[in-house]
Order: structure tokens, then sequence, then C-alpha cells
């Protein structure tokens, strides 16, 4: 397997990641373990986790889903395995993150409690990637970058990335850092999928010229990619059928951004394309994120370890030019909602 360096850090890591945020929720510990175990047997070494999973996210079961993946860590060695997570944004308007009674920051007092949470669920000593799960647009970014580079500074964090962030904040940040002298962001983890290109407007070029890698999740566009939303009807054991039923505005909003009429024409067109090519929907997908420059390693999800052969499969598919340039065409004639 060709493995990948993060920005400029020392992390090597697979050209896939594998995410945990349906453990404890969709998948059971039994389960999350066959996942974690498959996802290790063909090669993957890098992990993705978060304070705030499992989703959707609750004050009861916020942490279990980092709980669940320490367990496994105990089961393989410490070096074989890159552990990354994340601290919860500051509050805003479309989330209160469920935990800290909803007060966080990323301040110094909520990265530094946060991080000790981590650390003791995962039952870690370090975490090679601490990522800001969202950005905090109210502390200024060199109190935010300060206090995140004293984890660095610890030795309990090795790396620092952002997450759903845009070009100014992970420009202004970065440039906060190397003025500084600051630990600078090595990664950024946002949406990005055939569905959903608009990294590629601003962020893919300040990734090529800063040396900052894109972790892309929700490569099947929160699973609409896989065709399981053309057959008719939203299946009913399925994240969005879950959303829809939610009593909460922005999960139902979430739900209606992902599918739509125009998500589901282009996914119409990506699964006539997989077929001709050969592949599984969900292995064209999760190869077409992959086969960016600067993507370092696409971000998977799964219920079932069943779940996970098409995208590992990927892992062996280069993209023929032809197969791109139909994808490209689909985004082309087709609009919607995701951009």
């Amino acid at each position: 397997m060709e493995y990948r360096y993060v920005g400029s850090s020392g992390l090597r890591v697979s050209p896939i990641c594998m995410g945990t945020m349906s453990f404890g929720t969709w998948s059971d510990k039994s389960e999350s373990f066959r996942i974690l175990d498959t996802a290790f047997d063909r090669g993957v070494n890098f992990f993705d986790t978060a304070e705030i999973y499992p989703v959707p996210p609750t004050a009861e079961m916020a942490g279990l889903s980092e709980e669940i993946f320490g367990q496994w860590i105990k089961t393989k060695s410490r070096d074989a395995v890159l552990v990354a997570t994340k601290v919860a944004g500051a509050a805003s308007g479309w989330f209160v993150p469920p935990i800290r009674h909803g007060y966080t920051a990323i301040d110094r007092h909520h990265v530094e409690t946060a991080v000790e949470g981590s650390l003791r669920r995962l039952g870690v000593d370090y975490i090679d990637l601490y990522q800001v799960h969202w950005p905090d647009t109210v502390v200024p970014i060199d109190a935010s970058m300060e206090a995140l580079d004293r984890l660095v500074d610890s030795g309990k964090v090795r790396y620092l990335g952002t997450s759903n962030d845009s070009a100014y904040g992970l420009t202004k940040a970065n440039t906060v850092a190397d003025y500084e002298g600051w630990s600078r962001f090595q990664s950024i983890q946002n949406n990005f999928s055939l569905l959903n290109r608009r990294f590629m407007d601003e962020l893919a070029n300040v990734c090529r010229q800063e040396q900052v890698s894109l972790l892309p999740y929700s490569p099947l566009g929160g699973g609409v990619l896989s065709g399981k939303y053309n057959l008719g009807e939203v299946p009913a054991n399925s994240r969005f059928n879950d959303y829809r039923q939610s009593g909460e505005a922005r999960q139902r909003a979430m739900a209606d951004r992902f599918l739509n009429e125009g998500t589901l024409a282009s996914t119409a067109r990506y699964l006539e394309i997989a077929a001709e090519a050969g592949l599984a929907p969900v292995t064209l997908a999760t190869a077409w994120s992959m086969q960016h420059d600067f993507v370092a390693s696409t971000i998977i999800g799964a219920r079932t370890a069943e779940q996970l052969e098409d995208s590992l499969a990927a892992l062996e598919v280069t993209l023929e030019d032809d197969v791109l340039r139909q994808c490209d065409a689909v985004h082309a004639e087709i609009l919607y909602p995701m951009g």
C-alpha cells in the first residue's frame, strides 16, 4: 500500500482512514471491533474519532466512540495505530455541543479539558493528530493556536489539524502560528465528494501552496452515492431516515441538503459510470476522493464490517482519465444545493 504524509508532518498514513462516528449507536462494541479489525488487517493504520461521537450527538452518549476505540487499541501495538480525534468547536446557531453544558470554546481551558478527556477514554498517552472539529468565530485565532500549541509542547499531542474550516480560517491560523513559532495545522477535514466539490475552489489551492493535507469525510455523500436512496424510497435503516424522523430541525435540514432531486439525479448517472467501469458505486466514489493531489487519506465509515469491502476495494483502484471526465460532466450538468 502507498502510505502518504499528512502535510509536512511525520504522520505517514494509509490512503483510507477508518472513521468511528457510528460506534456506540449504529454499531455496537462487537461490530465496531469487527469493523476496526477488518480495516486494520487490510493495511489501514489511521483512525478518526471525536469527543462528541457517536452520532447523532447526545449528552448521554458523547465520548462512547472514543471509549470503544480505546478498548480496541489495547489489542494492537500503539505504534502501529495513528489516532486522530477532535475537540468540539464553540456553540453556534446551527449546533450546541452536548458536552460541557454547551459552553465549549477553542480556548486554553476547553482544549486542555477536552484533550484530557479524550486521552482518558482512549487509554493512550498521546494523540497523533488533534483537530478542531469546527472553528470558533469568537475566540481570537491567536489565542486558540497558542492553546493548541501548548498541547504539542506537553507531548500529549503530536500534530494539529482543523475541520469544517474555510480558506480564510486555515490560512489565518497557520500564518499566526508561523509568525509566533507555534505548531500549525497540518490537515483540514472537510466534506468532499462527487456530490460536494466546494473544497476545490479556494481550499484546494491553499492546501497545495501551504503544504496542508485534506482528510475528506463523507466521500459517499452521506451514503447517497451508494445508490441505496435511488431505489424509490428512503431505507428504514439509514441515516437520513433517522434524521428526517428527528425532532431536531438541524438534522432534518441536513437530510434535505444531502438527499434531494439534484443529488439523486447525479447519483443515478454515477451509478451508470461505475457499472460501465466495472466498479461498485462505493468503490468509484471512494477512489475519486482518494485520487486528488491535496488528499492524504479519505475517511470512510460503516455500520457493519461487510459494508467496508467496496470502500476498501478502492485501495486497488486508479480511475482512468475517461472515467474522471465522465464524472466531471455530471457535475457540470446537474446543479443541486450541495455545491
